[in-house]
């Protein structure tokens, strides 16, 4: 897992407020392209849909509730001194993005 520091942390929250805002219904990408930016985010994607179209008549009609989960670990790298330093590794982190496949 990556490293993060509190402010690397903060800077990650502000922009994730800024790319679910983008990613919304007015969001002019498909679908799918919504889908892989968030994975390719690092993100594990949670997808509740209506109807059954295919994917690609799907648009995405909301994207909700980013989940971190973080834990505080010894920092061991370059700089580090003899002092006990505590960083936030990211454990996991999940979003969850509606769909509306109705044809």
């Amino acid at each position: 897992m990556r490293k993060a520091s509190l402010a690397a942390v903060v800077g990650v929250c502000l922009a994730l407020t800024a790319s679910t805002g983008i990613a919304g219904a007015d969001d002019k990408k498909s679908a799918q392209d919504v889908i892989n930016k968030l994975q390719s985010e690092g993100y594990t994607v949670n997808i509740d849909r209506i109807g059954t179209a295919p994917m690609s008549e799907c648009v995405v009609t909301n994207v909700r509730n980013p989940q971190q989960i973080t834990q505080w670990v010894p920092y061991v790298g370059p700089g580090a001194r003899n002092e006990n330093v505590l960083v936030l590794d990211i454990v996991s982190q999940s979003i969850s993005v509606s769909l509306d496949c109705n044809r």
